[in-house]
């Protein structure tokens, strides 16, 4: 089963035009009405004639995040094979959606998203203001997520495994507008495979809620939050490499030649020159400690996730046995 979930706050407009541009080929749809002050779901419910809508109300605002994850678990226990969320204001085709699921089904992926970025004819009608910050919020998001193979981490367009949701801890992922972000982040950690899916950029007559200066300053420390959780995880938790080590000595002779080169230079500043001993003291760890973090960088691309999660928990849940059957043995 395809299921659809549909974040409904402030869309009243829309939402039924997306409801009925739905492909056959998904078989539930959820809004979920995140308290919206237009009572959006109620007016669904009272005009759309689609059997497959499902319509799941919050009593307090969640965002977006919220009313996904909602729908993720709704979707997840009517037994649905794949969940596509599709944001309720029509900037997203639901034409598209064969496409974000197809790599999914045939067990090449486990989380599809948007990219508006795959084609540069596209980005000439992204405002130049989105195009930076998407730019500079990609880079960073590489660096939390480890997946330094995709682009656009705040494209909303986006399809899951059903089977992923029970490893994504729901209960800890963001629920306002870093929720894609944290979502990439959690895939990681669950060594999820995904796969971007191009897409054309469509902005429509709506304002955006998003802050600049409210994502300026709290998507670096989310994500600088998430790269340490990251980092100390997979590399020192779940598994000790030559990454853990290259990080480690690129940390520790970065920081030493650094501070002895701060050191010695407020000593000797208007007194008397460094000597080449001094100079190379100080130079010579900074230049192997870069060297051995571009190592870690380099190793950590290679660790990107190759082999899907969910065809195995398929397999492993058909493989298990059942009650009776552990009752007989």
């Amino acid at each position: 089963m395809i299921a659809v979930v549909i974040p409904s706050y402030r869309v009243k407009r829309h939402v039924l035009g997306v409801i009925e541009g739905m492909p056959s080929i998904v078989s539930r749809i959820y809004v979920v009405d995140d308290c919206c002050p237009e009572q959006s779901g109620l007016f669904v419910q009272a005009h759309c004639t689609d059997g497959r809508v499902r319509v799941i109300f919050h009593t307090q605002n969640q965002g977006v995040g919220g009313a996904t994850l909602s729908g993720y678990k709704a979707a997840y226990e009517e037994g649905a094979k794949v969940v596509v969320k599709v944001d309720g204001d029509g900037q997203m085709d639901p034409a598209l959606i064969p496409h974000f699921v197809e790599p999914i089904l045939a067990g090449q992926a486990d989380y599809t998203k948007g990219n508006r970025f795959f084609d540069p004819r596209y980005l000439a009608v992204m405002p130049r203001i989105r195009l930076f910050g998407n730019l500079v919020l990609s880079f960073v998001s590489k660096l939390s997520s480890g997946y330094w193979d995709v682009m656009d981490p705040t494209n909303g367009y986006t399809a899951l495994a059903a089977q992923m949701y029970p490893l994504l801890s729901a209960e800890r992922i963001e629920r306002r507008y870093f929720f894609e972000s944290d979502m990439l982040f959690r895939l990681g950690l669950a060594q999820a495979v995904v796969r971007d899916v191009p897409m054309r950029p469509v902005y429509g007559d709506e304002t955006s809620s998003l802050s600049i200066r409210k994502t300026a300053l709290e998507f670096p420390l989310k994500h600088l939050s998430r790269f340490c959780k990251r980092v100390a995880y997979q590399y020192f938790v779940r598994d000790f490499s030559i990454g853990s080590i290259q990080l480690v000595a690129g940390l520790a002779l970065l920081l030493f030649g650094l501070g002895f080169g701060l050191y010695k230079w407020y000593q000797l500043s208007g007194v008397a020159p460094a000597t080449a001993g001094t100079v190379m003291l100080a130079g010579l760890p900074v230049i192997v400690g870069v060297q051995s973090l571009l190592s870690a960088i380099q190793f950590d691309i290679l660790r990107i996730p190759r082999i899907p999660v969910h065809p195995r928990l398929v397999r492993w849940q058909q493989q298990a046995p059942t009650p009776a059957a552990e009752h007989v043995a």
